[in-house]
């Protein structure tokens, strides 16, 4: 029975957090992948006591029609500073389907 292990109830907030937490080089990759759907990203944050209950706060309006990775990159590092406990997530909504094509939590607070 050594090989049992306890069970750690971790809070997922999304897809890929069931993965190892990603990169500076992986995040830039899924950004370049918002900007090449053509899709519009934007950025929300949240008190991590909240992330369940509550809507999360936007960050500024939707970047409509932005294609620079390092000005996206921007807002997510301006938004985690303003608020450094808070979850910070970036979502790229398609203007097609009217949804959000994909949506993951960058910064986990502090």
């Amino acid at each position: 029975m050594a090989d049992v292990q306890d069970y750690k109830q971790v809070r997922r907030y999304e897809t890929f957090s069931y993965l190892p937490p990603m990169s500076a080089e992986q995040i830039r990759a899924q950004i370049q992948y918002i900007v090449a759907q053509g899709w519009n990203p934007a950025v929300e944050h949240v008190e991590p006591s909240r992330s369940f209950t509550h809507y999360w706060y936007m960050w500024k309006l939707p970047m409509f029609g932005e294609r620079s990775v390092d000005a996206i990159l921007a807002e997510l590092e301006a938004c985690h500073r303003e608020y450094p406990g808070h979850l910070v997530k970036l979502i790229g909504y398609d203007n097609y389907t009217q949804s959000q094509g994909l949506a993951f939590v960058v910064y986990r607070g502090s």
